[in-house]
């Protein structure tokens, strides 16, 4: 790893070599992995990585990684999905949806940060993992700590959805549940973390963790055909996804595996719990801490680590930020799946209701490639859906019943037809 990776410090340029830790002692800024790509290039080609397994190990040059135990799980490589239904509904041409709602092993893109951060876990000599979370993460911590065999403490806040606590605890995994809210979790695994040995993979472990996103970006460029598209939109709790996105991007620009150009990148949020988003519509270097207050919990932040990071990636590429309260999120979901048959947590809701609101306001063009990030499953949230469908009416098992019960359907279908038209 040493060769052609290390940690250095994103404002003072201060080498750290590789060490689990994430700030420098100098000037107290976030710590990043940084690499030799003269001699990452040598032996990189779009040949050798098509070569490669069907994961994220096929990058395996661009990330902190150095043992082969590592390609035993299969994390990543998920579809990128041409969404013609969704695209038409918008009037856009060229819509893809980029869908870890199917990653494995626990159906959300943090599959892909804690397989590199257990292997850096692994390396550093850790036995014991752990991390904040607010369910995605925890589910993926559990599931990869059992499969790799390390004992695995998980915090979380109280009220997170019960599919992800079910999600966490079917692994063995000893589960912290804290009366508080993320930012509060987190404080405390800080705190744990300067007392215990342990591997936070989202504390001392954050540099390589965050890296695993970077290969969402990969495999978007590769799976366009080795092209970058115009637009991304992508939902933030931390921050970190959208920057690594764009760090992947000109990783592949500089190593000459993609033609350089112009993509900007669009951050989503959900409106009860925004710093990041009102930031960048207020036009201010820094965000506001926030309490949250969304059935969005996966991406409910409110002192996003890297969001000073995220603001300037979204600034720097030209794009925007929106946010959308939990009506619209809900409805985001309902949407993406009547039309592409993807089934998406609440967070996929936040991006999908966000890029409907970016075509409307002409802040993205209907004939540009844009690509929406969807990063988690909808079994996950069921209960965001809770009394927003209709309930279902039984019916008698006679054919006259079936008869009444369909030509009362197609009625409510016209009336919804025609009252929106009229509104139109």
């Amino acid at each position: 790893m040493a060769e052609r990776c290390e940690l250095r410090c994103r404002e003072c340029g201060k080498s750290w070599g590789n060490q689990a830790r994430s700030f420098c002692d100098d000037c107290l800024s976030p710590l990043e992995i940084t690499y030799d790509y003269e001699a990452v290039g040598k032996n990189l080609s779009r040949a050798s990585i098509e070569a490669g397994p069907n994961s994220i190990w096929r990058y395996r040059a661009l990330l902190p990684v150095d043992e082969v135990e590592a390609a035993s799980l299969p994390v990543g490589f998920t579809p990128l999905v041409p969404a013609k239904g969704l695209g038409q509904r918008w009037g856009a041409r060229h819509v893809y949806v980029k869908n870890d709602a199917v990653c494995f092993p626990t159906l959300s893109f943090k599959d892909r940060v804690v397989a590199v951060a257990l292997s850096a876990a692994r390396q550093f000599g850790f036995d014991v993992v752990s991390c904040s979370s607010t369910g995605n993460l925890a589910n993926a911590v559990a599931a990869q700590a059992a499969r790799r065999g390390f004992e695995a403490w998980i915090f979380v806040p109280a009220d997170i959805e019960q599919a992800k606590i079910l999600g966490t605890q079917i692994y063995g995994a000893h589960l912290v549940r804290v009366a508080g809210n993320y930012d509060q979790v987190n404080r405390l695994c800080t705190q744990i973390a300067e007392q215990h040995r342990w591997g936070f993979v989202n504390v001392n472990l954050r540099p390589y963790y965050a890296e695993g996103s970077k290969t969402v970006g990969f495999e978007i460029a590769e799976q366009l055909g080795w092209r970058l598209p115009d637009n991304v939109v992508v939902p933030m709790a931390g921050g970190a996804l959208i920057t690594k996105i764009r760090k992947a991007f000109d990783e592949f620009i500089k190593l000459g595996l993609v033609e350089a150009k112009p993509v900007r990148f669009f951050g989503a949020q959900a409106t009860g719990c925004s710093p990041i988003t009102t930031a960048i519509k207020d036009k201010q270097e820094r965000f506001t801490p926030q309490k949250p207050a969304t059935i969005a919990r996966s991406i409910a932040i409110g002192n996003p680590a890297d969001g000073f990071y995220a603001i300037r990636t979204i600034r720097d590429s030209g794009g925007w930020a929106e946010d959308v309260p939990d009506s619209e999120l809900v409805g985001g979901i309902q949407t993406l799946a009547e039309t592409e048959g993807i089934f998406t947590e609440t967070a996929g809701g936040v991006t999908t209701a966000v890029t409907q609101k970016l075509l409307a306001q002409g802040r993205i063009l209907p004939e540009e490639t844009t690509v929406l990030c969807i990063t988690g499953n909808g079994l996950k949230t069921t209960d965001a859906l809770a009394g927003r469908l209709e309930t279902i009416e039984a019916i008698a098992p006679r054919l006259e019943a079936f008869e009444a019960y369909s030509e009362r359907a197609l009625n409510a279908t016209v009336s919804v037809a025609r009252a929106a038209g009229v509104a139109q």
